[in-house]
């Protein structure tokens, strides 16, 4: 009997099947729920504070100190959602976490200046089908340069990638590249990373070829989950990354039971 395929590809679902195919089977397929990050709930509240101060603040007038009050709203709206609510943190750790989400927004200025983003949308949803598999994806901000040509940005609040996961990280937002061009009929000029941690910009220019690239890796990716589905076979890949697996618990390289994660057997551990 084989494991049903997931309903779709995202840039984040690749890259986990690239990383674990054991991880990657516990969220994609069998949907098991991850504990609350406080990397993610910071990237959340980050990325809505960027989103308030773009939609409600005309050019000229996104300053730093008013994307301040766009965080303090954001927090205000946020803090009793599950993703943050579940961190359990005291009057003291929500201080510390909204002042480092505050730090990251202040660095976002060192990056760029808001005033002169023609921002087109934020958050936007896209999806576009390639062979018999629907790929996804969710853009930070789609703006226009001063030539109105389209430009995708994404938002990093983590550390940016050694040279050697750059390319990892690339793969990613030449995801985003190909659905607007098939969504959106348009081939942005330009796609761009921003790092807050740092700050630093990683960006490229899309082209023919690499679409061409991002077609033929996801549907490689894709037959090799269909495989992995139709065996069962969905293999642990140890790394520098499992201490801050959700399901470590579950995985055999560590001593656990990958069928005890649909049992309930095991706890899962917070990273």
């Amino acid at each position: 009997m084989s494991l049903p395929l997931p309903t779709s590809l995202s840039p984040s679902k690749v890259t986990a099947f690239k990383e674990c195919a054991l991880a990657f089977r516990f969220s994609a397929i069998d949907r098991l729920p991850e504990p609350p990050s406080p990397w993610a709930a910071k990237g959340t509240l980050v990325h809505r504070a960027l989103e308030l101060l773009f939609w409600e603040f005309p050019a000229g007038a996104r300053t730093p100190d008013v994307a301040a009050d766009c965080l303090g709203r954001a927090w205000a709206g946020l803090c009793e959602h599950p993703e943050f609510a579940d961190l359990g943190l005291s009057a003291e750790e929500q201080e510390a976490f909204v002042a480092e989400a505050a730090e990251l927004l202040r660095r976002y200025f060192e990056l760029e200046d808001p005033n002169g983003i023609t921002v087109l949308a934020t958050e936007l949803l896209l999806e576009a089908t390639l062979g018999d598999m629907t790929l996804r994806g969710i853009i930070d901000r789609l703006e226009l340069d001063a030539t109105g040509a389209l430009v995708v940005t994404d938002y990093k609040t983590g550390r940016p990638p050694s040279e050697f996961r750059e390319r990892s990280r690339m793969e990613g937002i030449h995801f985003y590249a190909y659905l607007c061009e098939q969504a959106l009929g348009v081939r942005p000029a330009r796609i761009q990373l921003l790092y807050l941690s740092e700050p630093v910009v990683i960006s490229t220019v899309p082209s023919a070829q690499s679409i061409r690239g991002m077609q033929v890796k996801a549907s490689a990716i894709w037959t090799a989950v269909e495989r992995a589905c139709q065996r069962e076979d969905f293999r642990p890949q140890p790394s520098g990354l499992c201490p801050w697996c959700a399901y470590q618990a579950y995985c055999p390289a560590f001593g656990g039971n990958p069928a005890d994660a649909l049992a309930g057997v095991a706890t899962v551990p917070t990273p």
